[in-house]
């Protein structure tokens, strides 16, 4: 069977999608990012996985973020990229952004987990076998290892870069004062940190009220948001009820008890505000992030094509007062 060739759309770049300066670096980012958390592992289809990629790029998103662990199966959403390289974007590979995590629970043993030296680049070269790729363009430490020292960790991402295996790193939930000595470390050694990707949204302010957002901008460094609609709670998925195929009737990751009566009455006054605005719960949410200061991208999930088409409307969305 002869394969389709995919051709890029040639308006990608003229349909509205805006790029930002991720803090004081030369690297643009979309405001809207791909993330592969969901949706791309090995027990998704691969077609629908292939879809929505290319309805991304086809519409600007040139960032795709991606994690060792993410599928599931552990791997499977980088080995989903591998096969889109080879399918779809080995043209435009120098079009594209793609990052990549290393600091949770990858492989059993000792040496598969959090933030020594050892894991960290054994990870990132398991990383680019699987998405077929030479070097990936930002690779993170995706969380704080309270037992490595810093020094240790943040010394691998530096010789990641000299190696050439990424351009650029980042770093991913890090408390306050590990963050701080992380960007000081990094630009000593010429390798400054690019990013910092932080679970930011209406619901939850923490990256504003621990400092995070502020140290960012001091720092030049730039500000990525995950979990932007907070699972799914900052949808109209939930405002009557739960829906029997949520992820909340699930409870994997978002548990039925954690929708209170006092938080219900909170998105439904926010679903207010939208309405008045003309808009969606969902393009209000993501709006609002982007609005913040700091923020450069805000990282979406998408389960269709026809989600990431509503998540792109926050782009154009209405400046907050």
């Amino acid at each position: 069977m002869i394969k389709e060739q995919y051709l890029a759309a040639p308006q990608r770049y003229d349909g509205g999608m805006r790029y930002e300066h991720c803090g004081r670096s030369g690297v643009l980012l979309p405001k809207v990012s791909l993330g592969f958390w969901h949706n791309f592992g090995g027990i998704d289809p691969y077609e629908r996985s292939r879809e929505i990629t290319r309805y991304a790029f086809d519409h600007g998103i040139t960032h795709f973020d991606l994690a060792n662990n993410y599928g599931p199966p552990y791997g499977s959403a980088e080995d989903t990229m591998g096969r889109l390289m080879d399918d779809d974007f080995r043209p435009y590979r120098d079009e594209l952004f793609i990052s990549t995590k290393a600091g949770y629970d990858m492989w059993p043993g000792p040496y598969g987990n959090w933030g020594s030296r050892k894991y960290l680049m054994a990870s990132l070269d398991q990383s680019l076998k699987r998405m077929h790729l030479d070097y990936v363009d930002l690779f993170y430490s995706h969380r704080y290892d309270p037992e490595t020292p810093l020094e240790e960790t943040l010394q691998a991402l530096v010789d990641i870069v000299r190696s050439g295996k990424a351009l650029y790193v980042g770093i991913s939930r890090w408390p306050l004062e590990a963050t701080r000595f992380a960007f000081q470390y990094l630009k000593e050694r010429d390798v400054p940190c690019l990013i910092y990707q932080g679970r930011l949204n209406m619901l939850d302010r923490a990256p504003q009220e621990e400092g995070i957002l502020d140290l960012c901008v001091e720092h030049g460094v730039g500000f990525i948001s995950f979990s932007p609609l907070a699972q799914g709670l900052l949808t109209d998925r939930y405002l009557n009820g739960i829906p029997e195929d949520s992820r909340m009737s699930k409870g994997k990751f978002l548990k039925e008890s954690m929708l209170t009566d006092e938080l219900l009455q909170r998105i439904k006054g926010y679903n207010e505000q939208a309405q008045q605005r003309g808009e969606t719960l969902v393009e209000m949410a993501l709006a609002w992030i982007l609005h913040q200061k700091g923020v450069t991208s805000v990282l979406v999930g998408a389960s269709s094509t026809a989600q990431l088409e509503k998540n792109l409307k926050c782009v154009s969305a209405k400046p907050f007062e």
